[in-house]
């Protein structure tokens, strides 16, 4: 499956990891999944993009309104792992001032990555 979610600790949590290629296929799925995934205010989204192989200007879309939506109910996002290709597309579009980006964290950890 190109995206999977999992939530923990008592759903505060909510692991999204996209794997393939995070495009316009995946936009619509990729939305559903984290609306569906908690209906908790204050959740941390940490979206694993390690297997992500290729991102186009809708995967940038689609994290933005993650961004939207997690603020609204006084979450946050952090992304999780992206792959050099993924560290590039996001550094480019300068979403390091947008987001927490964890470059060497594991999917589990919290905020003691490294932010780019």
């Amino acid at each position: 499956m190109p995206v999977s979610c999992e939530t923990s600790n008592k759903g505060q949590c909510v692991h999204i990891t996209v794997t393939g290629r995070f495009d316009c296929c995946l936009s619509r799925i990729f939305r559903d999944t984290y609306r569906h995934a908690s209906g908790r205010d204050g959740v941390t989204y940490h979206v694993n993009l390690h297997e992500a192989s290729y991102m186009d200007r809708s995967a940038l879309g689609v994290l933005l309104l993650l961004r939207e939506h997690a603020k609204s109910r006084g979450g946050m996002v952090m992304i999780e792992q992206p792959s050099e290709q993924s560290i590039r597309i996001l550094k480019d579009a300068r979403f390091d001032h947008l987001f927490t980006i964890n470059a060497t964290s594991t999917i589990s950890s919290t905020s003691s990555g490294n932010k780019i």
